[in-house]
């Protein structure tokens, strides 16, 4: 099982779930099992006279996400402190079936026995997620909603949508129509090293409907949808829509992969309208608490050399560009807390000031983090060492070309959300923990699957046990058990001893020796 419950205790004979089981339980909760077991029971017709039974309920006792699961022969019973916890305790039952469960129909016998255990487990951390970047290429509604799944097999239970970012914009705005028709394309893409690209136009954007959809498929799986909506920087996408957001209305968006450059809006009270506007839309369409605004490499210049933006800034008071990134956030903090929301961004959001209700996302080491545990700010811990899985996984010549730097799966594993020099009380202040899969080198879903499995089973692991429980030769064992389900599920991970031939960079525009490296 992964990640590997907090105890388990194996006992003797096994339980059979086949068309005659009885589920009893409150209708919520028997919708659960049906989802994900349904189904398999359904195809496979009882053999004895005995009638197995699975007996679902809550208990108040319980953590949130935790549960208890007790397998006899004659009886499944499931405990959780929330419907989140029988979820969860359904996704440990399926890991204990053979691997050819998971698949879509039967390939032979029916192989639905379950070996007798008690099972009791809850999570170390309450933010365990993984952002997935469809802005710099976008992948289709259906990949997301099975990456989704992966995510949920493995109790994860948050996914950060990069919406939007120099490259593409795949919100759609009924308000501003041309950030998808014009900022939702771009005419190819190009290597930032690169005098011309693939010459492959590239685009698209997920309708409110489709978004909407995620939203409760997602729900239904006990993952929350976090989107994310850059500002004031990493912008190009929205002012090729509206040159008007610009410091520059003569500046030209490029479509280089990942883009450099001016890339920030102005300072302009109709600008700050149009963000906040787009955000109404946003919060339409998506429930969660937290709304991501980015607010990470902002370059300072263009507001330097802009008359009006040094204006603004002796109109506003403001010591700095620092200060005027700070009001920027502040202005989209404010407004989000007036509609019941929480703001989060990149830790470059602690520059000039920190907005009184922003939680802070550590990227560029824990330190960020640190520094706003120590303020009273809620952090999410998501450093480039280790949860960035556009690194690469090895040191090999043959992975396929990515934006560089390393992060094994033992050094994924190996992590520990909680900085060590954070006191008790301001070790609360951790929600946990984020991967991050940038999509600069990730042309489609399975090189996004490649990129994510097996290191999101490493990191699924850190974020669920605390680190003196976990040993990584142990996991190494039970992830070589675990990866016939990845193969029944039809997963385009990595092999534990390097790419397949079909996975590796080759002698083209992904091949790792000839290209630069933009992270050492």
């Amino acid at each position: 099982m992964i990640p590997w419950p907090t105890s388990y205790l194996p006992g003797q004979g096994s339980f059979t779930l086949d068309d005659a089981t009885v589920v009893e339980g409150p209708p919520a909760l028997s919708e659960i099992w049906r989802t994900d077991l349904g189904a398999l029971a359904a195809r496979t017709p009882a053999t004895g006279d005995g009638c197995s039974r699975v007996d679902l309920d809550l208990d108040a006792g319980l953590p949130a996400e935790g549960y208890h699961l007790e397998v006899r022969p004659e009886v499944v019973r499931i405990r959780g402190g929330s419907p989140a916890g029988v979820f969860y305790a359904v996704q440990t039952l399926r890991q204990l079936l053979p691997p050819d469960s998971l698949r879509r129909a039967a390939v032979g016998p029916a192989l639905t026995t379950v070996p007798c255990c008690v099972v009791e487990d809850a999570p170390a951390h309450g933010w365990r997620g993984g952002l997935l970047d469809v802005a710099r290429h976008f992948v289709p509604k259906e990949f997301v909603l099975r990456y989704v799944d992966l995510l949920a097999l493995h109790k994860l239970n948050v996914l950060q949508l990069h919406l939007t970012d120099n490259d593409g914009w795949r919100f759609e705005s009924r308000k501003y129509p041309r950030l998808t028709e014009v900022g939702g394309w771009r005419p190819e893409t190009r290597w930032v090293w690169e005098e011309s690209g693939d010459g492959t136009p590239h685009g698209g954007f997920y309708s409110r409907a489709d978004l909407a959809e995620i939203v409760a498929y997602a729900a239904s799986r006990f993952v929350t949808i976090v989107p994310e909506i850059e500002m004031p920087a990493h912008t190009f996408a929205a002012i090729a829509a509206y040159p008007e957001l610009g410091n520059d209305p003569d500046l030209a968006p490029q479509t280089c992969v990942p883009s450099t450059g001016h890339d920030v809006v102005n300072v302009e009270e109709s600008t700050v309208t149009v963000f906040t506007d787009v955000l109404a839309e946003v919060l339409e369409v998506f429930p969660s608490p937290f709304v991501h605004i980015g607010g990470d490499e902002c370059p300072k210049e263009p507001w330097r050399n802009s008359p009006r933006a040094q204006a603004r800034m002796r109109e506003l008071g403001l010591a700095d560009e620092d200060a005027l990134q700070s009001w920027f956030v502040r202005r989209m903090d404010d407004w989000l807390s007036a509609h019941g929301r929480r703001l989060v961004g990149w830790d470059e959001i602690l520059e000039g000031g920190l907005a009184s209700g922003a939680t802070v996302m550590s990227w560029r080491g824990e330190s960020g983090g640190v520094t706003a545990a120590r303020a009273g700010h809620d952090v999410v811990m998501a450093p480039t060492d280790p949860t960035y899985f556009d690194y690469y996984q090895s040191d090999q010549d043959d992975e396929p070309l990515t934006i560089g730097g390393l992060n094994t799966l033992e050094s994924v594993y190996a992590y520990e959300p909680v900085p060590a020099e954070l006191t008790g009380p301001e070790a609360k202040h951790v929600l946990g923990a984020q991967f991050q899969l940038w999509g600069e080198f990730q042309p489609n879903g399975a090189s996004v699957e490649y990129m994510t499995f097996p290191r999101a089973c490493a990191f699924a692991e850190a974020v669920w046990r605390e680190r003196r429980t976990r040993s990584y030769e142990e996991f190494r064992d039970r992830l070589v058990a675990h990866l016939p389900r990845l193969d029944a599920l039809g997963v385009n991970y990595r092999p534990l001893d390097g790419p397949r031939p079909w996975q590796r960079g080759g002698r083209g525009r992904f091949n790792r020796p000839s290209q630069p490296q933009m992270v050492d």
